[in-house]
């Protein structure tokens, strides 16, 4: 795994690519950094600098992720991947790993703005906060790294893995504001759960190779999703909203630099990165014994 993680890590600062994303996102930082927190003495980095440049990283995770595993599936490198004595959770986590560091580059320097303020009169309390706040930052960053990583996964091209990345990201960025489209009870809740339950009923059914397994667990579901319907109309739109507010990615970072240091958004991320990471190493292992 450290074989993978110097070797993917030394590839970004061998081209261009390193660089450019590095400065991208310091340009972005340093802008707000010198016009509201310096420029009118703010005081709330985590606030009006981070939290305002968050839409930067709809474009920098998918760029800088987008070659991850695309790149080797295109070049064919991926079968020498998976004939040499490493784990397939060495691959990811050796790739996921180096992507992290590319991107603690940029929270180092935030880390750096964060003392300035503290050494021009902010209080200790402020700056304890801003570098939670940044902490909070690194791990939101780090969440999205294994969404990227997982579409860089599921194609060999490196656009299409960009586009991919961007769209979810967006989706994930937007979800807020969807979330308030569907609040018109649990029927909207039932048509979406019962969509959901087609979709991994399918899913069962071509990893079994078993169509009537696939329709009997269909039919249990449904049947399922019909009494809670009937009997508990309530649990369903509960659990809608639940599952809506569960791909609010960004979401979770505004309540934690608007109110104060909360231990359920970093496991939140932290959970998240841990079951995307999981889903990019079944599905190399789907490719690697078909």
């Amino acid at each position: 795994m450290l074989a993978i993680y110097k070797r993917e890590l030394r590839s970004f600062f061998h081209g261009m690519m390193g660089y450019l994303l590095t400065a991208f996102l310091l340009a972005a930082s340093g802008i707000y950094f010198l016009a509201l927190n310096l420029g009118y003495g703010l005081t709330d980095f985590g606030y009006y600098t981070l939290y305002r440049t968050i839409f930067m990283l709809l474009l920098y995770f998918p760029v800088l992720a987008m070659r991850s595993l695309a790149e080797e599936r295109r070049a064919r490198t991926d079968q020498l991947l998976l004939t040499s004595p490493v784990s397939v959770w060495g691959i990811v986590v050796g790739k996921y790993l180096a992507l992290c560091t590319v991107f603690a580059l940029p929270c180092l320097a935030d880390g750096v703005m964060i003392v300035v303020l503290w050494l021009l009169g902010g209080t200790a309390s402020a700056c304890g906060a801003n570098f939670a706040a940044l902490l909070c930052y690194f791990l939101l960053g780090c969440a999205a790294i294994a969404v990227c990583e997982f579409c860089s996964g599921l194609t060999e091209n490196q656009i299409i893995a960009a586009v991919m990345g961007f769209s979810a990201l967006l989706l994930a960025y937007m979800m807020p504001s969807l979330r308030s489209m569907f609040n018109a009870g649990s029927a909207v809740a039932l048509v979406v759960f019962t969509a959901l339950s087609a979709g991994a009923s399918l899913a069962v059914g071509l990893r079994t190779r078993s169509f009537t397994l696939g329709c009997f667990c269909f039919a249990a579901l449904c049947a399922g999703l019909s009494a809670l319907f009937l009997l508990r109309s309530a649990w369903l739109t509960e659990a809608f909203s639940a599952v809506l507010s569960a791909l609010c990615l960004f979401a979770p970072f505004e309540e934690f630099v608007n109110n104060s240091f909360s231990i359920p958004t970093l496991v939140y991320y932290l959970t998240v990165t841990v079951l995307f990471l999981f889903f990019t190493a079944q599905g190399i292992e789907k490719r690697r014994w078909n």
